[in-house]
């Protein structure tokens, strides 16, 4: 009896199809996370200059918080006061001891509404706190 002639025909080649279906999809994971990444800091805040100002990597679930000139807050382009972004915070402390903030507040922003915003994530017990800032030769 010759078995090995049944199992010629039954070899089945590399798939081709599955291979496509899968990079398409990383294609379009990877565009809507750049999507979201761009609206985080896509509002109109000038953020000052520093001699040591340089762009660092982002680290994972960092939350960064704008402030306007006028000292308004802003997450993800939602508005917020300061007891509303006091929950927020508290609810992300109490889940993720080190989460990782970063303020950006534009060069114009009065003094005094940036160390609200600090005092809240002090009161929150967030410590893990960076402000944005460009370099000198950007300006």
């Amino acid at each position: 009896m010759n078995f090995r002639k049944n199992l010629a025909g039954s070899q089945q080649g590399f798939q081709m199809a599955p291979m496509i279906d899968i990079m398409f999809l990383l294609l379009i994971f990877f565009m809507a996370a750049a999507i979201y990444a761009q609206w985080e800091t896509r509002m109109d805040v000038t953020v000052p200059t520093a001699k040591s100002g340089e762009r660092l990597t982002r680290q994972p679930g960092e939350i960064i918080i704008n402030l306007d000139e006028q000292g308004d807050i802003y997450i993800n382009e939602v508005k917020m006061d300061l007891d509303r972004l006091r929950s927020l915070l508290a609810r992300v402390s109490e889940q993720y001891r080190d989460q990782p903030v970063i303020i950006r507040a534009d060069r114009k922003t009065p003094h005094e509404h940036v160390m609200h915003v600090l005092d809240t994530c002090r009161e929150v017990d967030i410590w893990n706190v960076a402000f944005a800032a460009l370099p000198e030769n950007r300006d």
